[in-house]
């Protein structure tokens, strides 16, 4: 079933020509993900190229055992083909779509500003000091980020809801059950589609050859993520329900997850930029390289100001770091709609759907 959304026929028709191709040849069948759901069609509508766009890792792996790459007549580059339309469509399914494409083309101007804006403002609302308050609350009380940030955690995940929405439909999904959840989550967990066909790594930044570093820099900003998350989630529960505000001590439970979250964090993002810098930018889709580096600053940044912020507790670093810190996470979230942060929400649903194809 297809949206009234339109798409980029020319991405998508390059797309389909490639895929047909492919599923002629079915040499790269056992590589990932992509490929025996393409050997399960005969025909490729617009939903199905989506599909299929979302489902890949971009692991490059079926580019370089390609024989019909250039200077072959059929010059074919899947990895880029299916790239571009993956960009087009999470500015497609967006809303408002205008912000994701300007992010993309923009990316790195836009977060640096947005991040450096927003410090500025809790900046200098850490001038009004509360009369009480201890730790952070003593520069910027506990009811003054509660009203700033619930209302930005809570509009990215409702506008991310609708495009999810609008992906599911056109890509033709149906009823979910826990079956189909614990296969994709099983797969997003492991990393399984950038593990290669034969467990033999990707050849994201090594070309002809095989790595693993990108499987791990992803794994160690997924579950430090995961584990800042917890974190705050961990202090929000000590705080409402057993009455116990911040700060919290070392070994207390908001700690103990995330500075080892900080840390995974801040390296993963870093590892994932020095890849990226090293990989073939002709095998993704070049007009967003911008706007995937700047998803990437903005993570790292996350977790590296939230180390230096604790790192300076009880010294005059606390003020400007808490407002570098705070207009960090909060550019994060806000732009995590029309950044490529928005990806793993695609790549989940995508990898659900293909386990309702698999039966």
């Amino acid at each position: 079933m297809s949206l009234d959304i339109p798409q980029t026929q020319d991405a998508t028709s390059e797309a389909r020509r490639q895929i047909e191709i492919c599923n002629a040849c079915r040499y790269c069948e056992g590589y990932c993900s992509v490929f025996p759901a393409i050997t399960r069609e005969r025909a490729f509508g617009d939903g199905d190229i989506t599909q299929l766009a979302n489902l890949c890792h971009n692991c490059r792996g079926c580019y370089y055992a390609c024989q019909y790459t250039e200077p072959h007549e059929f010059a074919l580059n899947l990895p880029a083909a299916l790239a571009e339309v993956r960009v087009e469509s999470w500015a497609r399914f967006a809303w408002p779509g205008r912000f994701a494409r300007v992010f993309q083309q923009n990316g790195v101007a836009l977060a640096l500003a947005l991040a450096l804006s927003i410090a500025a403002l809790f900046w200098a609302l850490t001038a009004l000091r509360p009369e009480s308050g201890q730790g952070f609350y003593a520069f910027l009380s506990h009811a003054a980020m509660v009203a700033i940030f619930v209302p930005a955690f809570v509009f990215p995940f409702a506008v991310i809801a609708i495009g999810l929405k609008r992906y599911w439909r056109e890509a033709g999904g149906t009823a979910i059950t826990m079956a189909h959840l614990k296969s994709a989550f099983g797969d997003a967990a492991r990393m399984k589609n950038l593990s290669g066909g034969a467990a033999d790594g990707c050849n994201f930044e090594k070309t002809d050859r095989y790595s693993h570093a990108r499987r791990h820099a992803h794994h160690a900003v997924m579950y430090g993520f995961l584990l800042c998350l917890a974190s705050t989630s961990s202090g929000t529960v000590l705080h409402y329900v057993f009455d116990m505000p911040a700060p919290y001590g070392l070994f207390s439970l908001p700690k103990l997850l995330g500075i080892p979250g900080g840390f995974l964090l801040t390296i993963g993002a870093a590892s994932l930029a020095w890849l990226k810098i090293k990989a073939d930018p002709s095998l993704g889709a070049p007009s967003v390289w911008g706007g995937e580096m700047a998803f990437v600053f903005l993570l790292g940044a996350t977790g590296a100001t939230g180390l230096a912020l604790y790192g300076a507790t009880g010294t005059a670093l606390v003020s400007p770091l808490l407002a570098l810190h705070l207009g960090t996470v909060l550019a994060f979230f806000l732009t995590t709609p029309y950044s490529k942060m928005v990806h793993g929400f695609y790549r989940l649903a995508a990898l659900v759907r293909d386990a309702q194809l698999r039966g």
